[in-house]
């Protein structure tokens, strides 16, 4: 996770760090924090960077261009 929003055009500066909060070996879950460092109040910035389908959206990219 860190190399991938390390690296991405849209986040990378933004991002800090990426940390595994739990992991299940049952279920093969994992549940993870990122953290980013986010200007202060740029309007639309929340909602459209910050916005959690857009983040989850950076992953799968980069999952389907490695196939």
């Amino acid at each position: 996770l860190t190399e991938v929003y390390s690296s991405s055009p849209a986040l990378g500066r933004y991002f800090r760090s990426a940390q595994v909060i739990s992991f299940s070996n049952e279920s093969s879950t994992v549940i993870y924090q990122l953290v980013f460092s986010v200007p202060p109040s740029t309007e639309g910035f929340m909602e459209n960077s910050m916005n959690p389908d857009f983040i989850r959206n950076i992953l799968r990219q980069n999952i389907y261009d490695k196939d």
